[in-house]
This record gives C-alpha cells, sequence and structure tokens, in this order.
C-alpha cells in the first residue's frame, strides 16, 4: 500500500493542505461541515489500491489551509477557483472531483463552470440542484418548524453559532456528529431546526457509546483540528449562500453535462430535501451514470458506510478512465 503524505500548495492565492494517496488519474475529495480532509480516511487507501492518484484537501478555513477573515471570502466562487488552481498546483490537467455536505455543492459547481477541467463528479449526500429563482434564505426559512430558526438560518449571523461551539468543542462535535448520524433516534426532535430562543445543542441526541464507524480516536482528531482553527471559516459558508445565488445567476437552471454519480442516505438530511432534485436529475445531470441511496445511512456516509461509498466511487470511476 502507498504511503499516505502530507503537503501546502498554493492555489488561488491560498494556501490548500493536501492529503494524498496514490499514483494515477487524480480524485479531489472535498469535505463539508464540520469537518477535514480526515473525513475520507476510508477512500484514500481503497483509491489508491485501485491506480488512483486520491487528494483529500481541508477546505479553506479548515485544517492546515488558509483562513481568510472577510465572511465573502467563502463565496462559491472563490472555493471554486480553489479547486481549479489544485489542478495546475498538483501537476495535473484534469480530475475527478468527489464532494461531501459542503462538499458536494462545491464540486457540483466547479463542474458546471468548468466542465473542460473535470473527467466526473460525485455528489455525496448533498444532490445537484442549479441556481433557481428563490432566494436560498427565504428558502430555508420556509423550512424551519415550530416557529423555530432552520440551522442554517441559525448560522447566519457571525459569532452566535461560534460562541455555542467554542464552549466545549469536542461535546459539541461528537452531539453534531451523532445526531446527524443513522444511529440517532428518528423518533426525537431533529437538529434542523432550532428553538426561538434556544441553542442547536439543545436538540442534540449523545450515545451511550461511540458508534463504530466514530471512535475516540477520530472524535480526538476532529475536536483537535478545530480547537486550533476555530468555526468560522467553516460556517461562512452558510454566510454567502444568497451571495451565491447572486453570483451565479447566469448559470440558473443549467444542467451539469460531464458524468455525474450520487450517493445519499435514506436517514440524511439532506438526501431526504432534495429527493426533489433528485426527481430531476435526469434533466439537471443528462450523463448521470447512478445515483444510490444507501439505506439507513445518515449524514455521514462515507464514513458511515464506507465499504459501499468505496464500490460506488471505484464502479463510476471504471467507466471514465
Amino acid at each position: 500500500m502507498s504511503e499516505l503524505k502530507h503537503h501546502v500548495v498554493s492555489s488561488n492565492g491560498i494556501r490548500i493542505h493536501v492529503a494524498e494517496q496514490g499514483a494515477g488519474p487524480l480524485v479531489i475529495l472535498v469535505h463539508g461541515f464540520p469537518e477535514s480532509w480526515y473525513s475520507w480516511r476510508h477512500q484514500l487507501p481503497a483509491l489508491a489500491d485501485a491506480g488512483y492518484r486520491a487528494a483529500a484537501i481541508d477546505v479553506r478555513g479548515y485544517g492546515r489551509s488558509s483562513k481568510p477573515v472577510a465572511v465573502h471570502d467563502y463565496r462559491m466562487l472563490e472555493k471554486v477557483a480553489d479547486i481549479v488552481g489544485l489542478l495546475p498546483a498538483l501537476g495535473e490537467e484534469r480530475a475527478t472531483l468527489v464532494g461531501h455536505d459542503w462538499g458536494g455543492p462545491i464540486v457540483w459547481n466547479s463542474a458546471l463552470l468548468r466542465p473542460d477541467l473535470f473527467r466526473g463528479v460525485v455528489g455525496v449526500s448533498v444532490p445537484y440542484s442549479p441556481p433557481g429563482e428563490t432566494r436560498p434564505t427565504d428558502g430555508f426559512r420556509a423550512m424551519a418548524t415550530d416557529g423555530g430558526e432552520f440551522y442554517i438560518e441559525y448560522f447566519q449571523e457571525p459569532g452566535r453559532a461560534e460562541a455555542e461551539i467554542e464552549k466545549d468543542v469536542r461535546g459539541w462535535l461528537l452531539g453534531f456528529y451523532y445526531s446527524a448520524s443513522g444511529d440517532a433516534d428518528a423518533t426525537k426532535p431533529s437538529i434542523a431546526s432550532v428553538a426561538q430562543g434556544k441553542e442547536l445543542r439543545d436538540h442534540f441526541q449523545y450515545p451511550d457509546e461511540l458508534p463504530a464507524w466514530l471512535t475516540a480516536q477520530d472524535l480526538d482528531f476532529y475536536a483537535e483540528e478545530f480547537e486550533r482553527s476555530g468555526f468560522s471559516g467553516g460556517l461562512n459558508r452558510y454566510r454567502n449562500v444568497d451571495r451565491d445565488w447572486e453570483d451565479l445567476a447566469a448559470f440558473r437552471h443549467r444542467p451539469i453535462e460531464i458524468p455525474a454519480l450520487f450517493i445519499g442516505g435514506s436517514r440524511d438530511g439532506p438526501t431526504i430535501w432534495g429527493a426533489a432534485s433528485i426527481k430531476r436529475f435526469p434533466t439537471t445531470l443528462p450523463k448521470l451514470h447512478r445515483s444510490e441511496i444507501l439505506e439507513g445511512s445518515g449524514h455521514w456516509i462515507q464514513q458511515e458506510r464506507p465499504t459501499e461509498t468505496n464500490e460506488l466511487l471505484l464502479d463510476f470511476l471504471a467507466t471514465i478512465h
């Protein structure tokens, strides 16, 4: 097995930390919130063993990558430019993209804006939905329940969510990870909605013992990363949803024209909320290879269900190489 290597490259004028393994066609792995390159720890060796160069990044604002201060520095166009800049930084001309959670929209939009650079695109958890007519914050406001706030609304005000999380980083991460997983009790209130005057953590569930997919060492790694980096970089992604909608107005209703794969979880919020988008895949993803919903999986799909995720990725990659 090839060795996992860490290095830092310059892309789009900032520093991007890359953890990579293997040699062959480049596959770029892009994480979501609140995660890390480490979220792809099960995919890196599997892809390397199959003959690919797997490169998992810390998205700007996370880990060892740059952390600009301004909220607008986390707009989608900057994230896409970071991905585009990785190709020359890694000495490559083309790549396949894989993204989970916010990494999904990052890779979907990279494929939308620069289809010439990418052989294929994989979204995990968050289905592709072209820019539409509704301002995102208006849509999210309509998704709140019981007079509360949808969690993306809760994240909008700088400093608000940070203050909640900073009180107990490791405990907050455990509650967030577990509550959004397939192991959580689905009969209890969802963490997607925050009651007026309350905090997101008020609906968290905690396990009696850690699930198999999240060891104490895994949780320690994430906690140590965020205790160093803070959460503003990750949360600033949510604070650009309306700005992104304006930036991408010229691409409203545009399909992605390169080969695509979608992997969702039957108990994953974004997959469930995105059911209408999944139904539109024949129009929005005309070169879709497959859309697979993993029964019983929650939000952390590639960590909860690594074997099935790896099989689906390798099946897709074999069709485009």
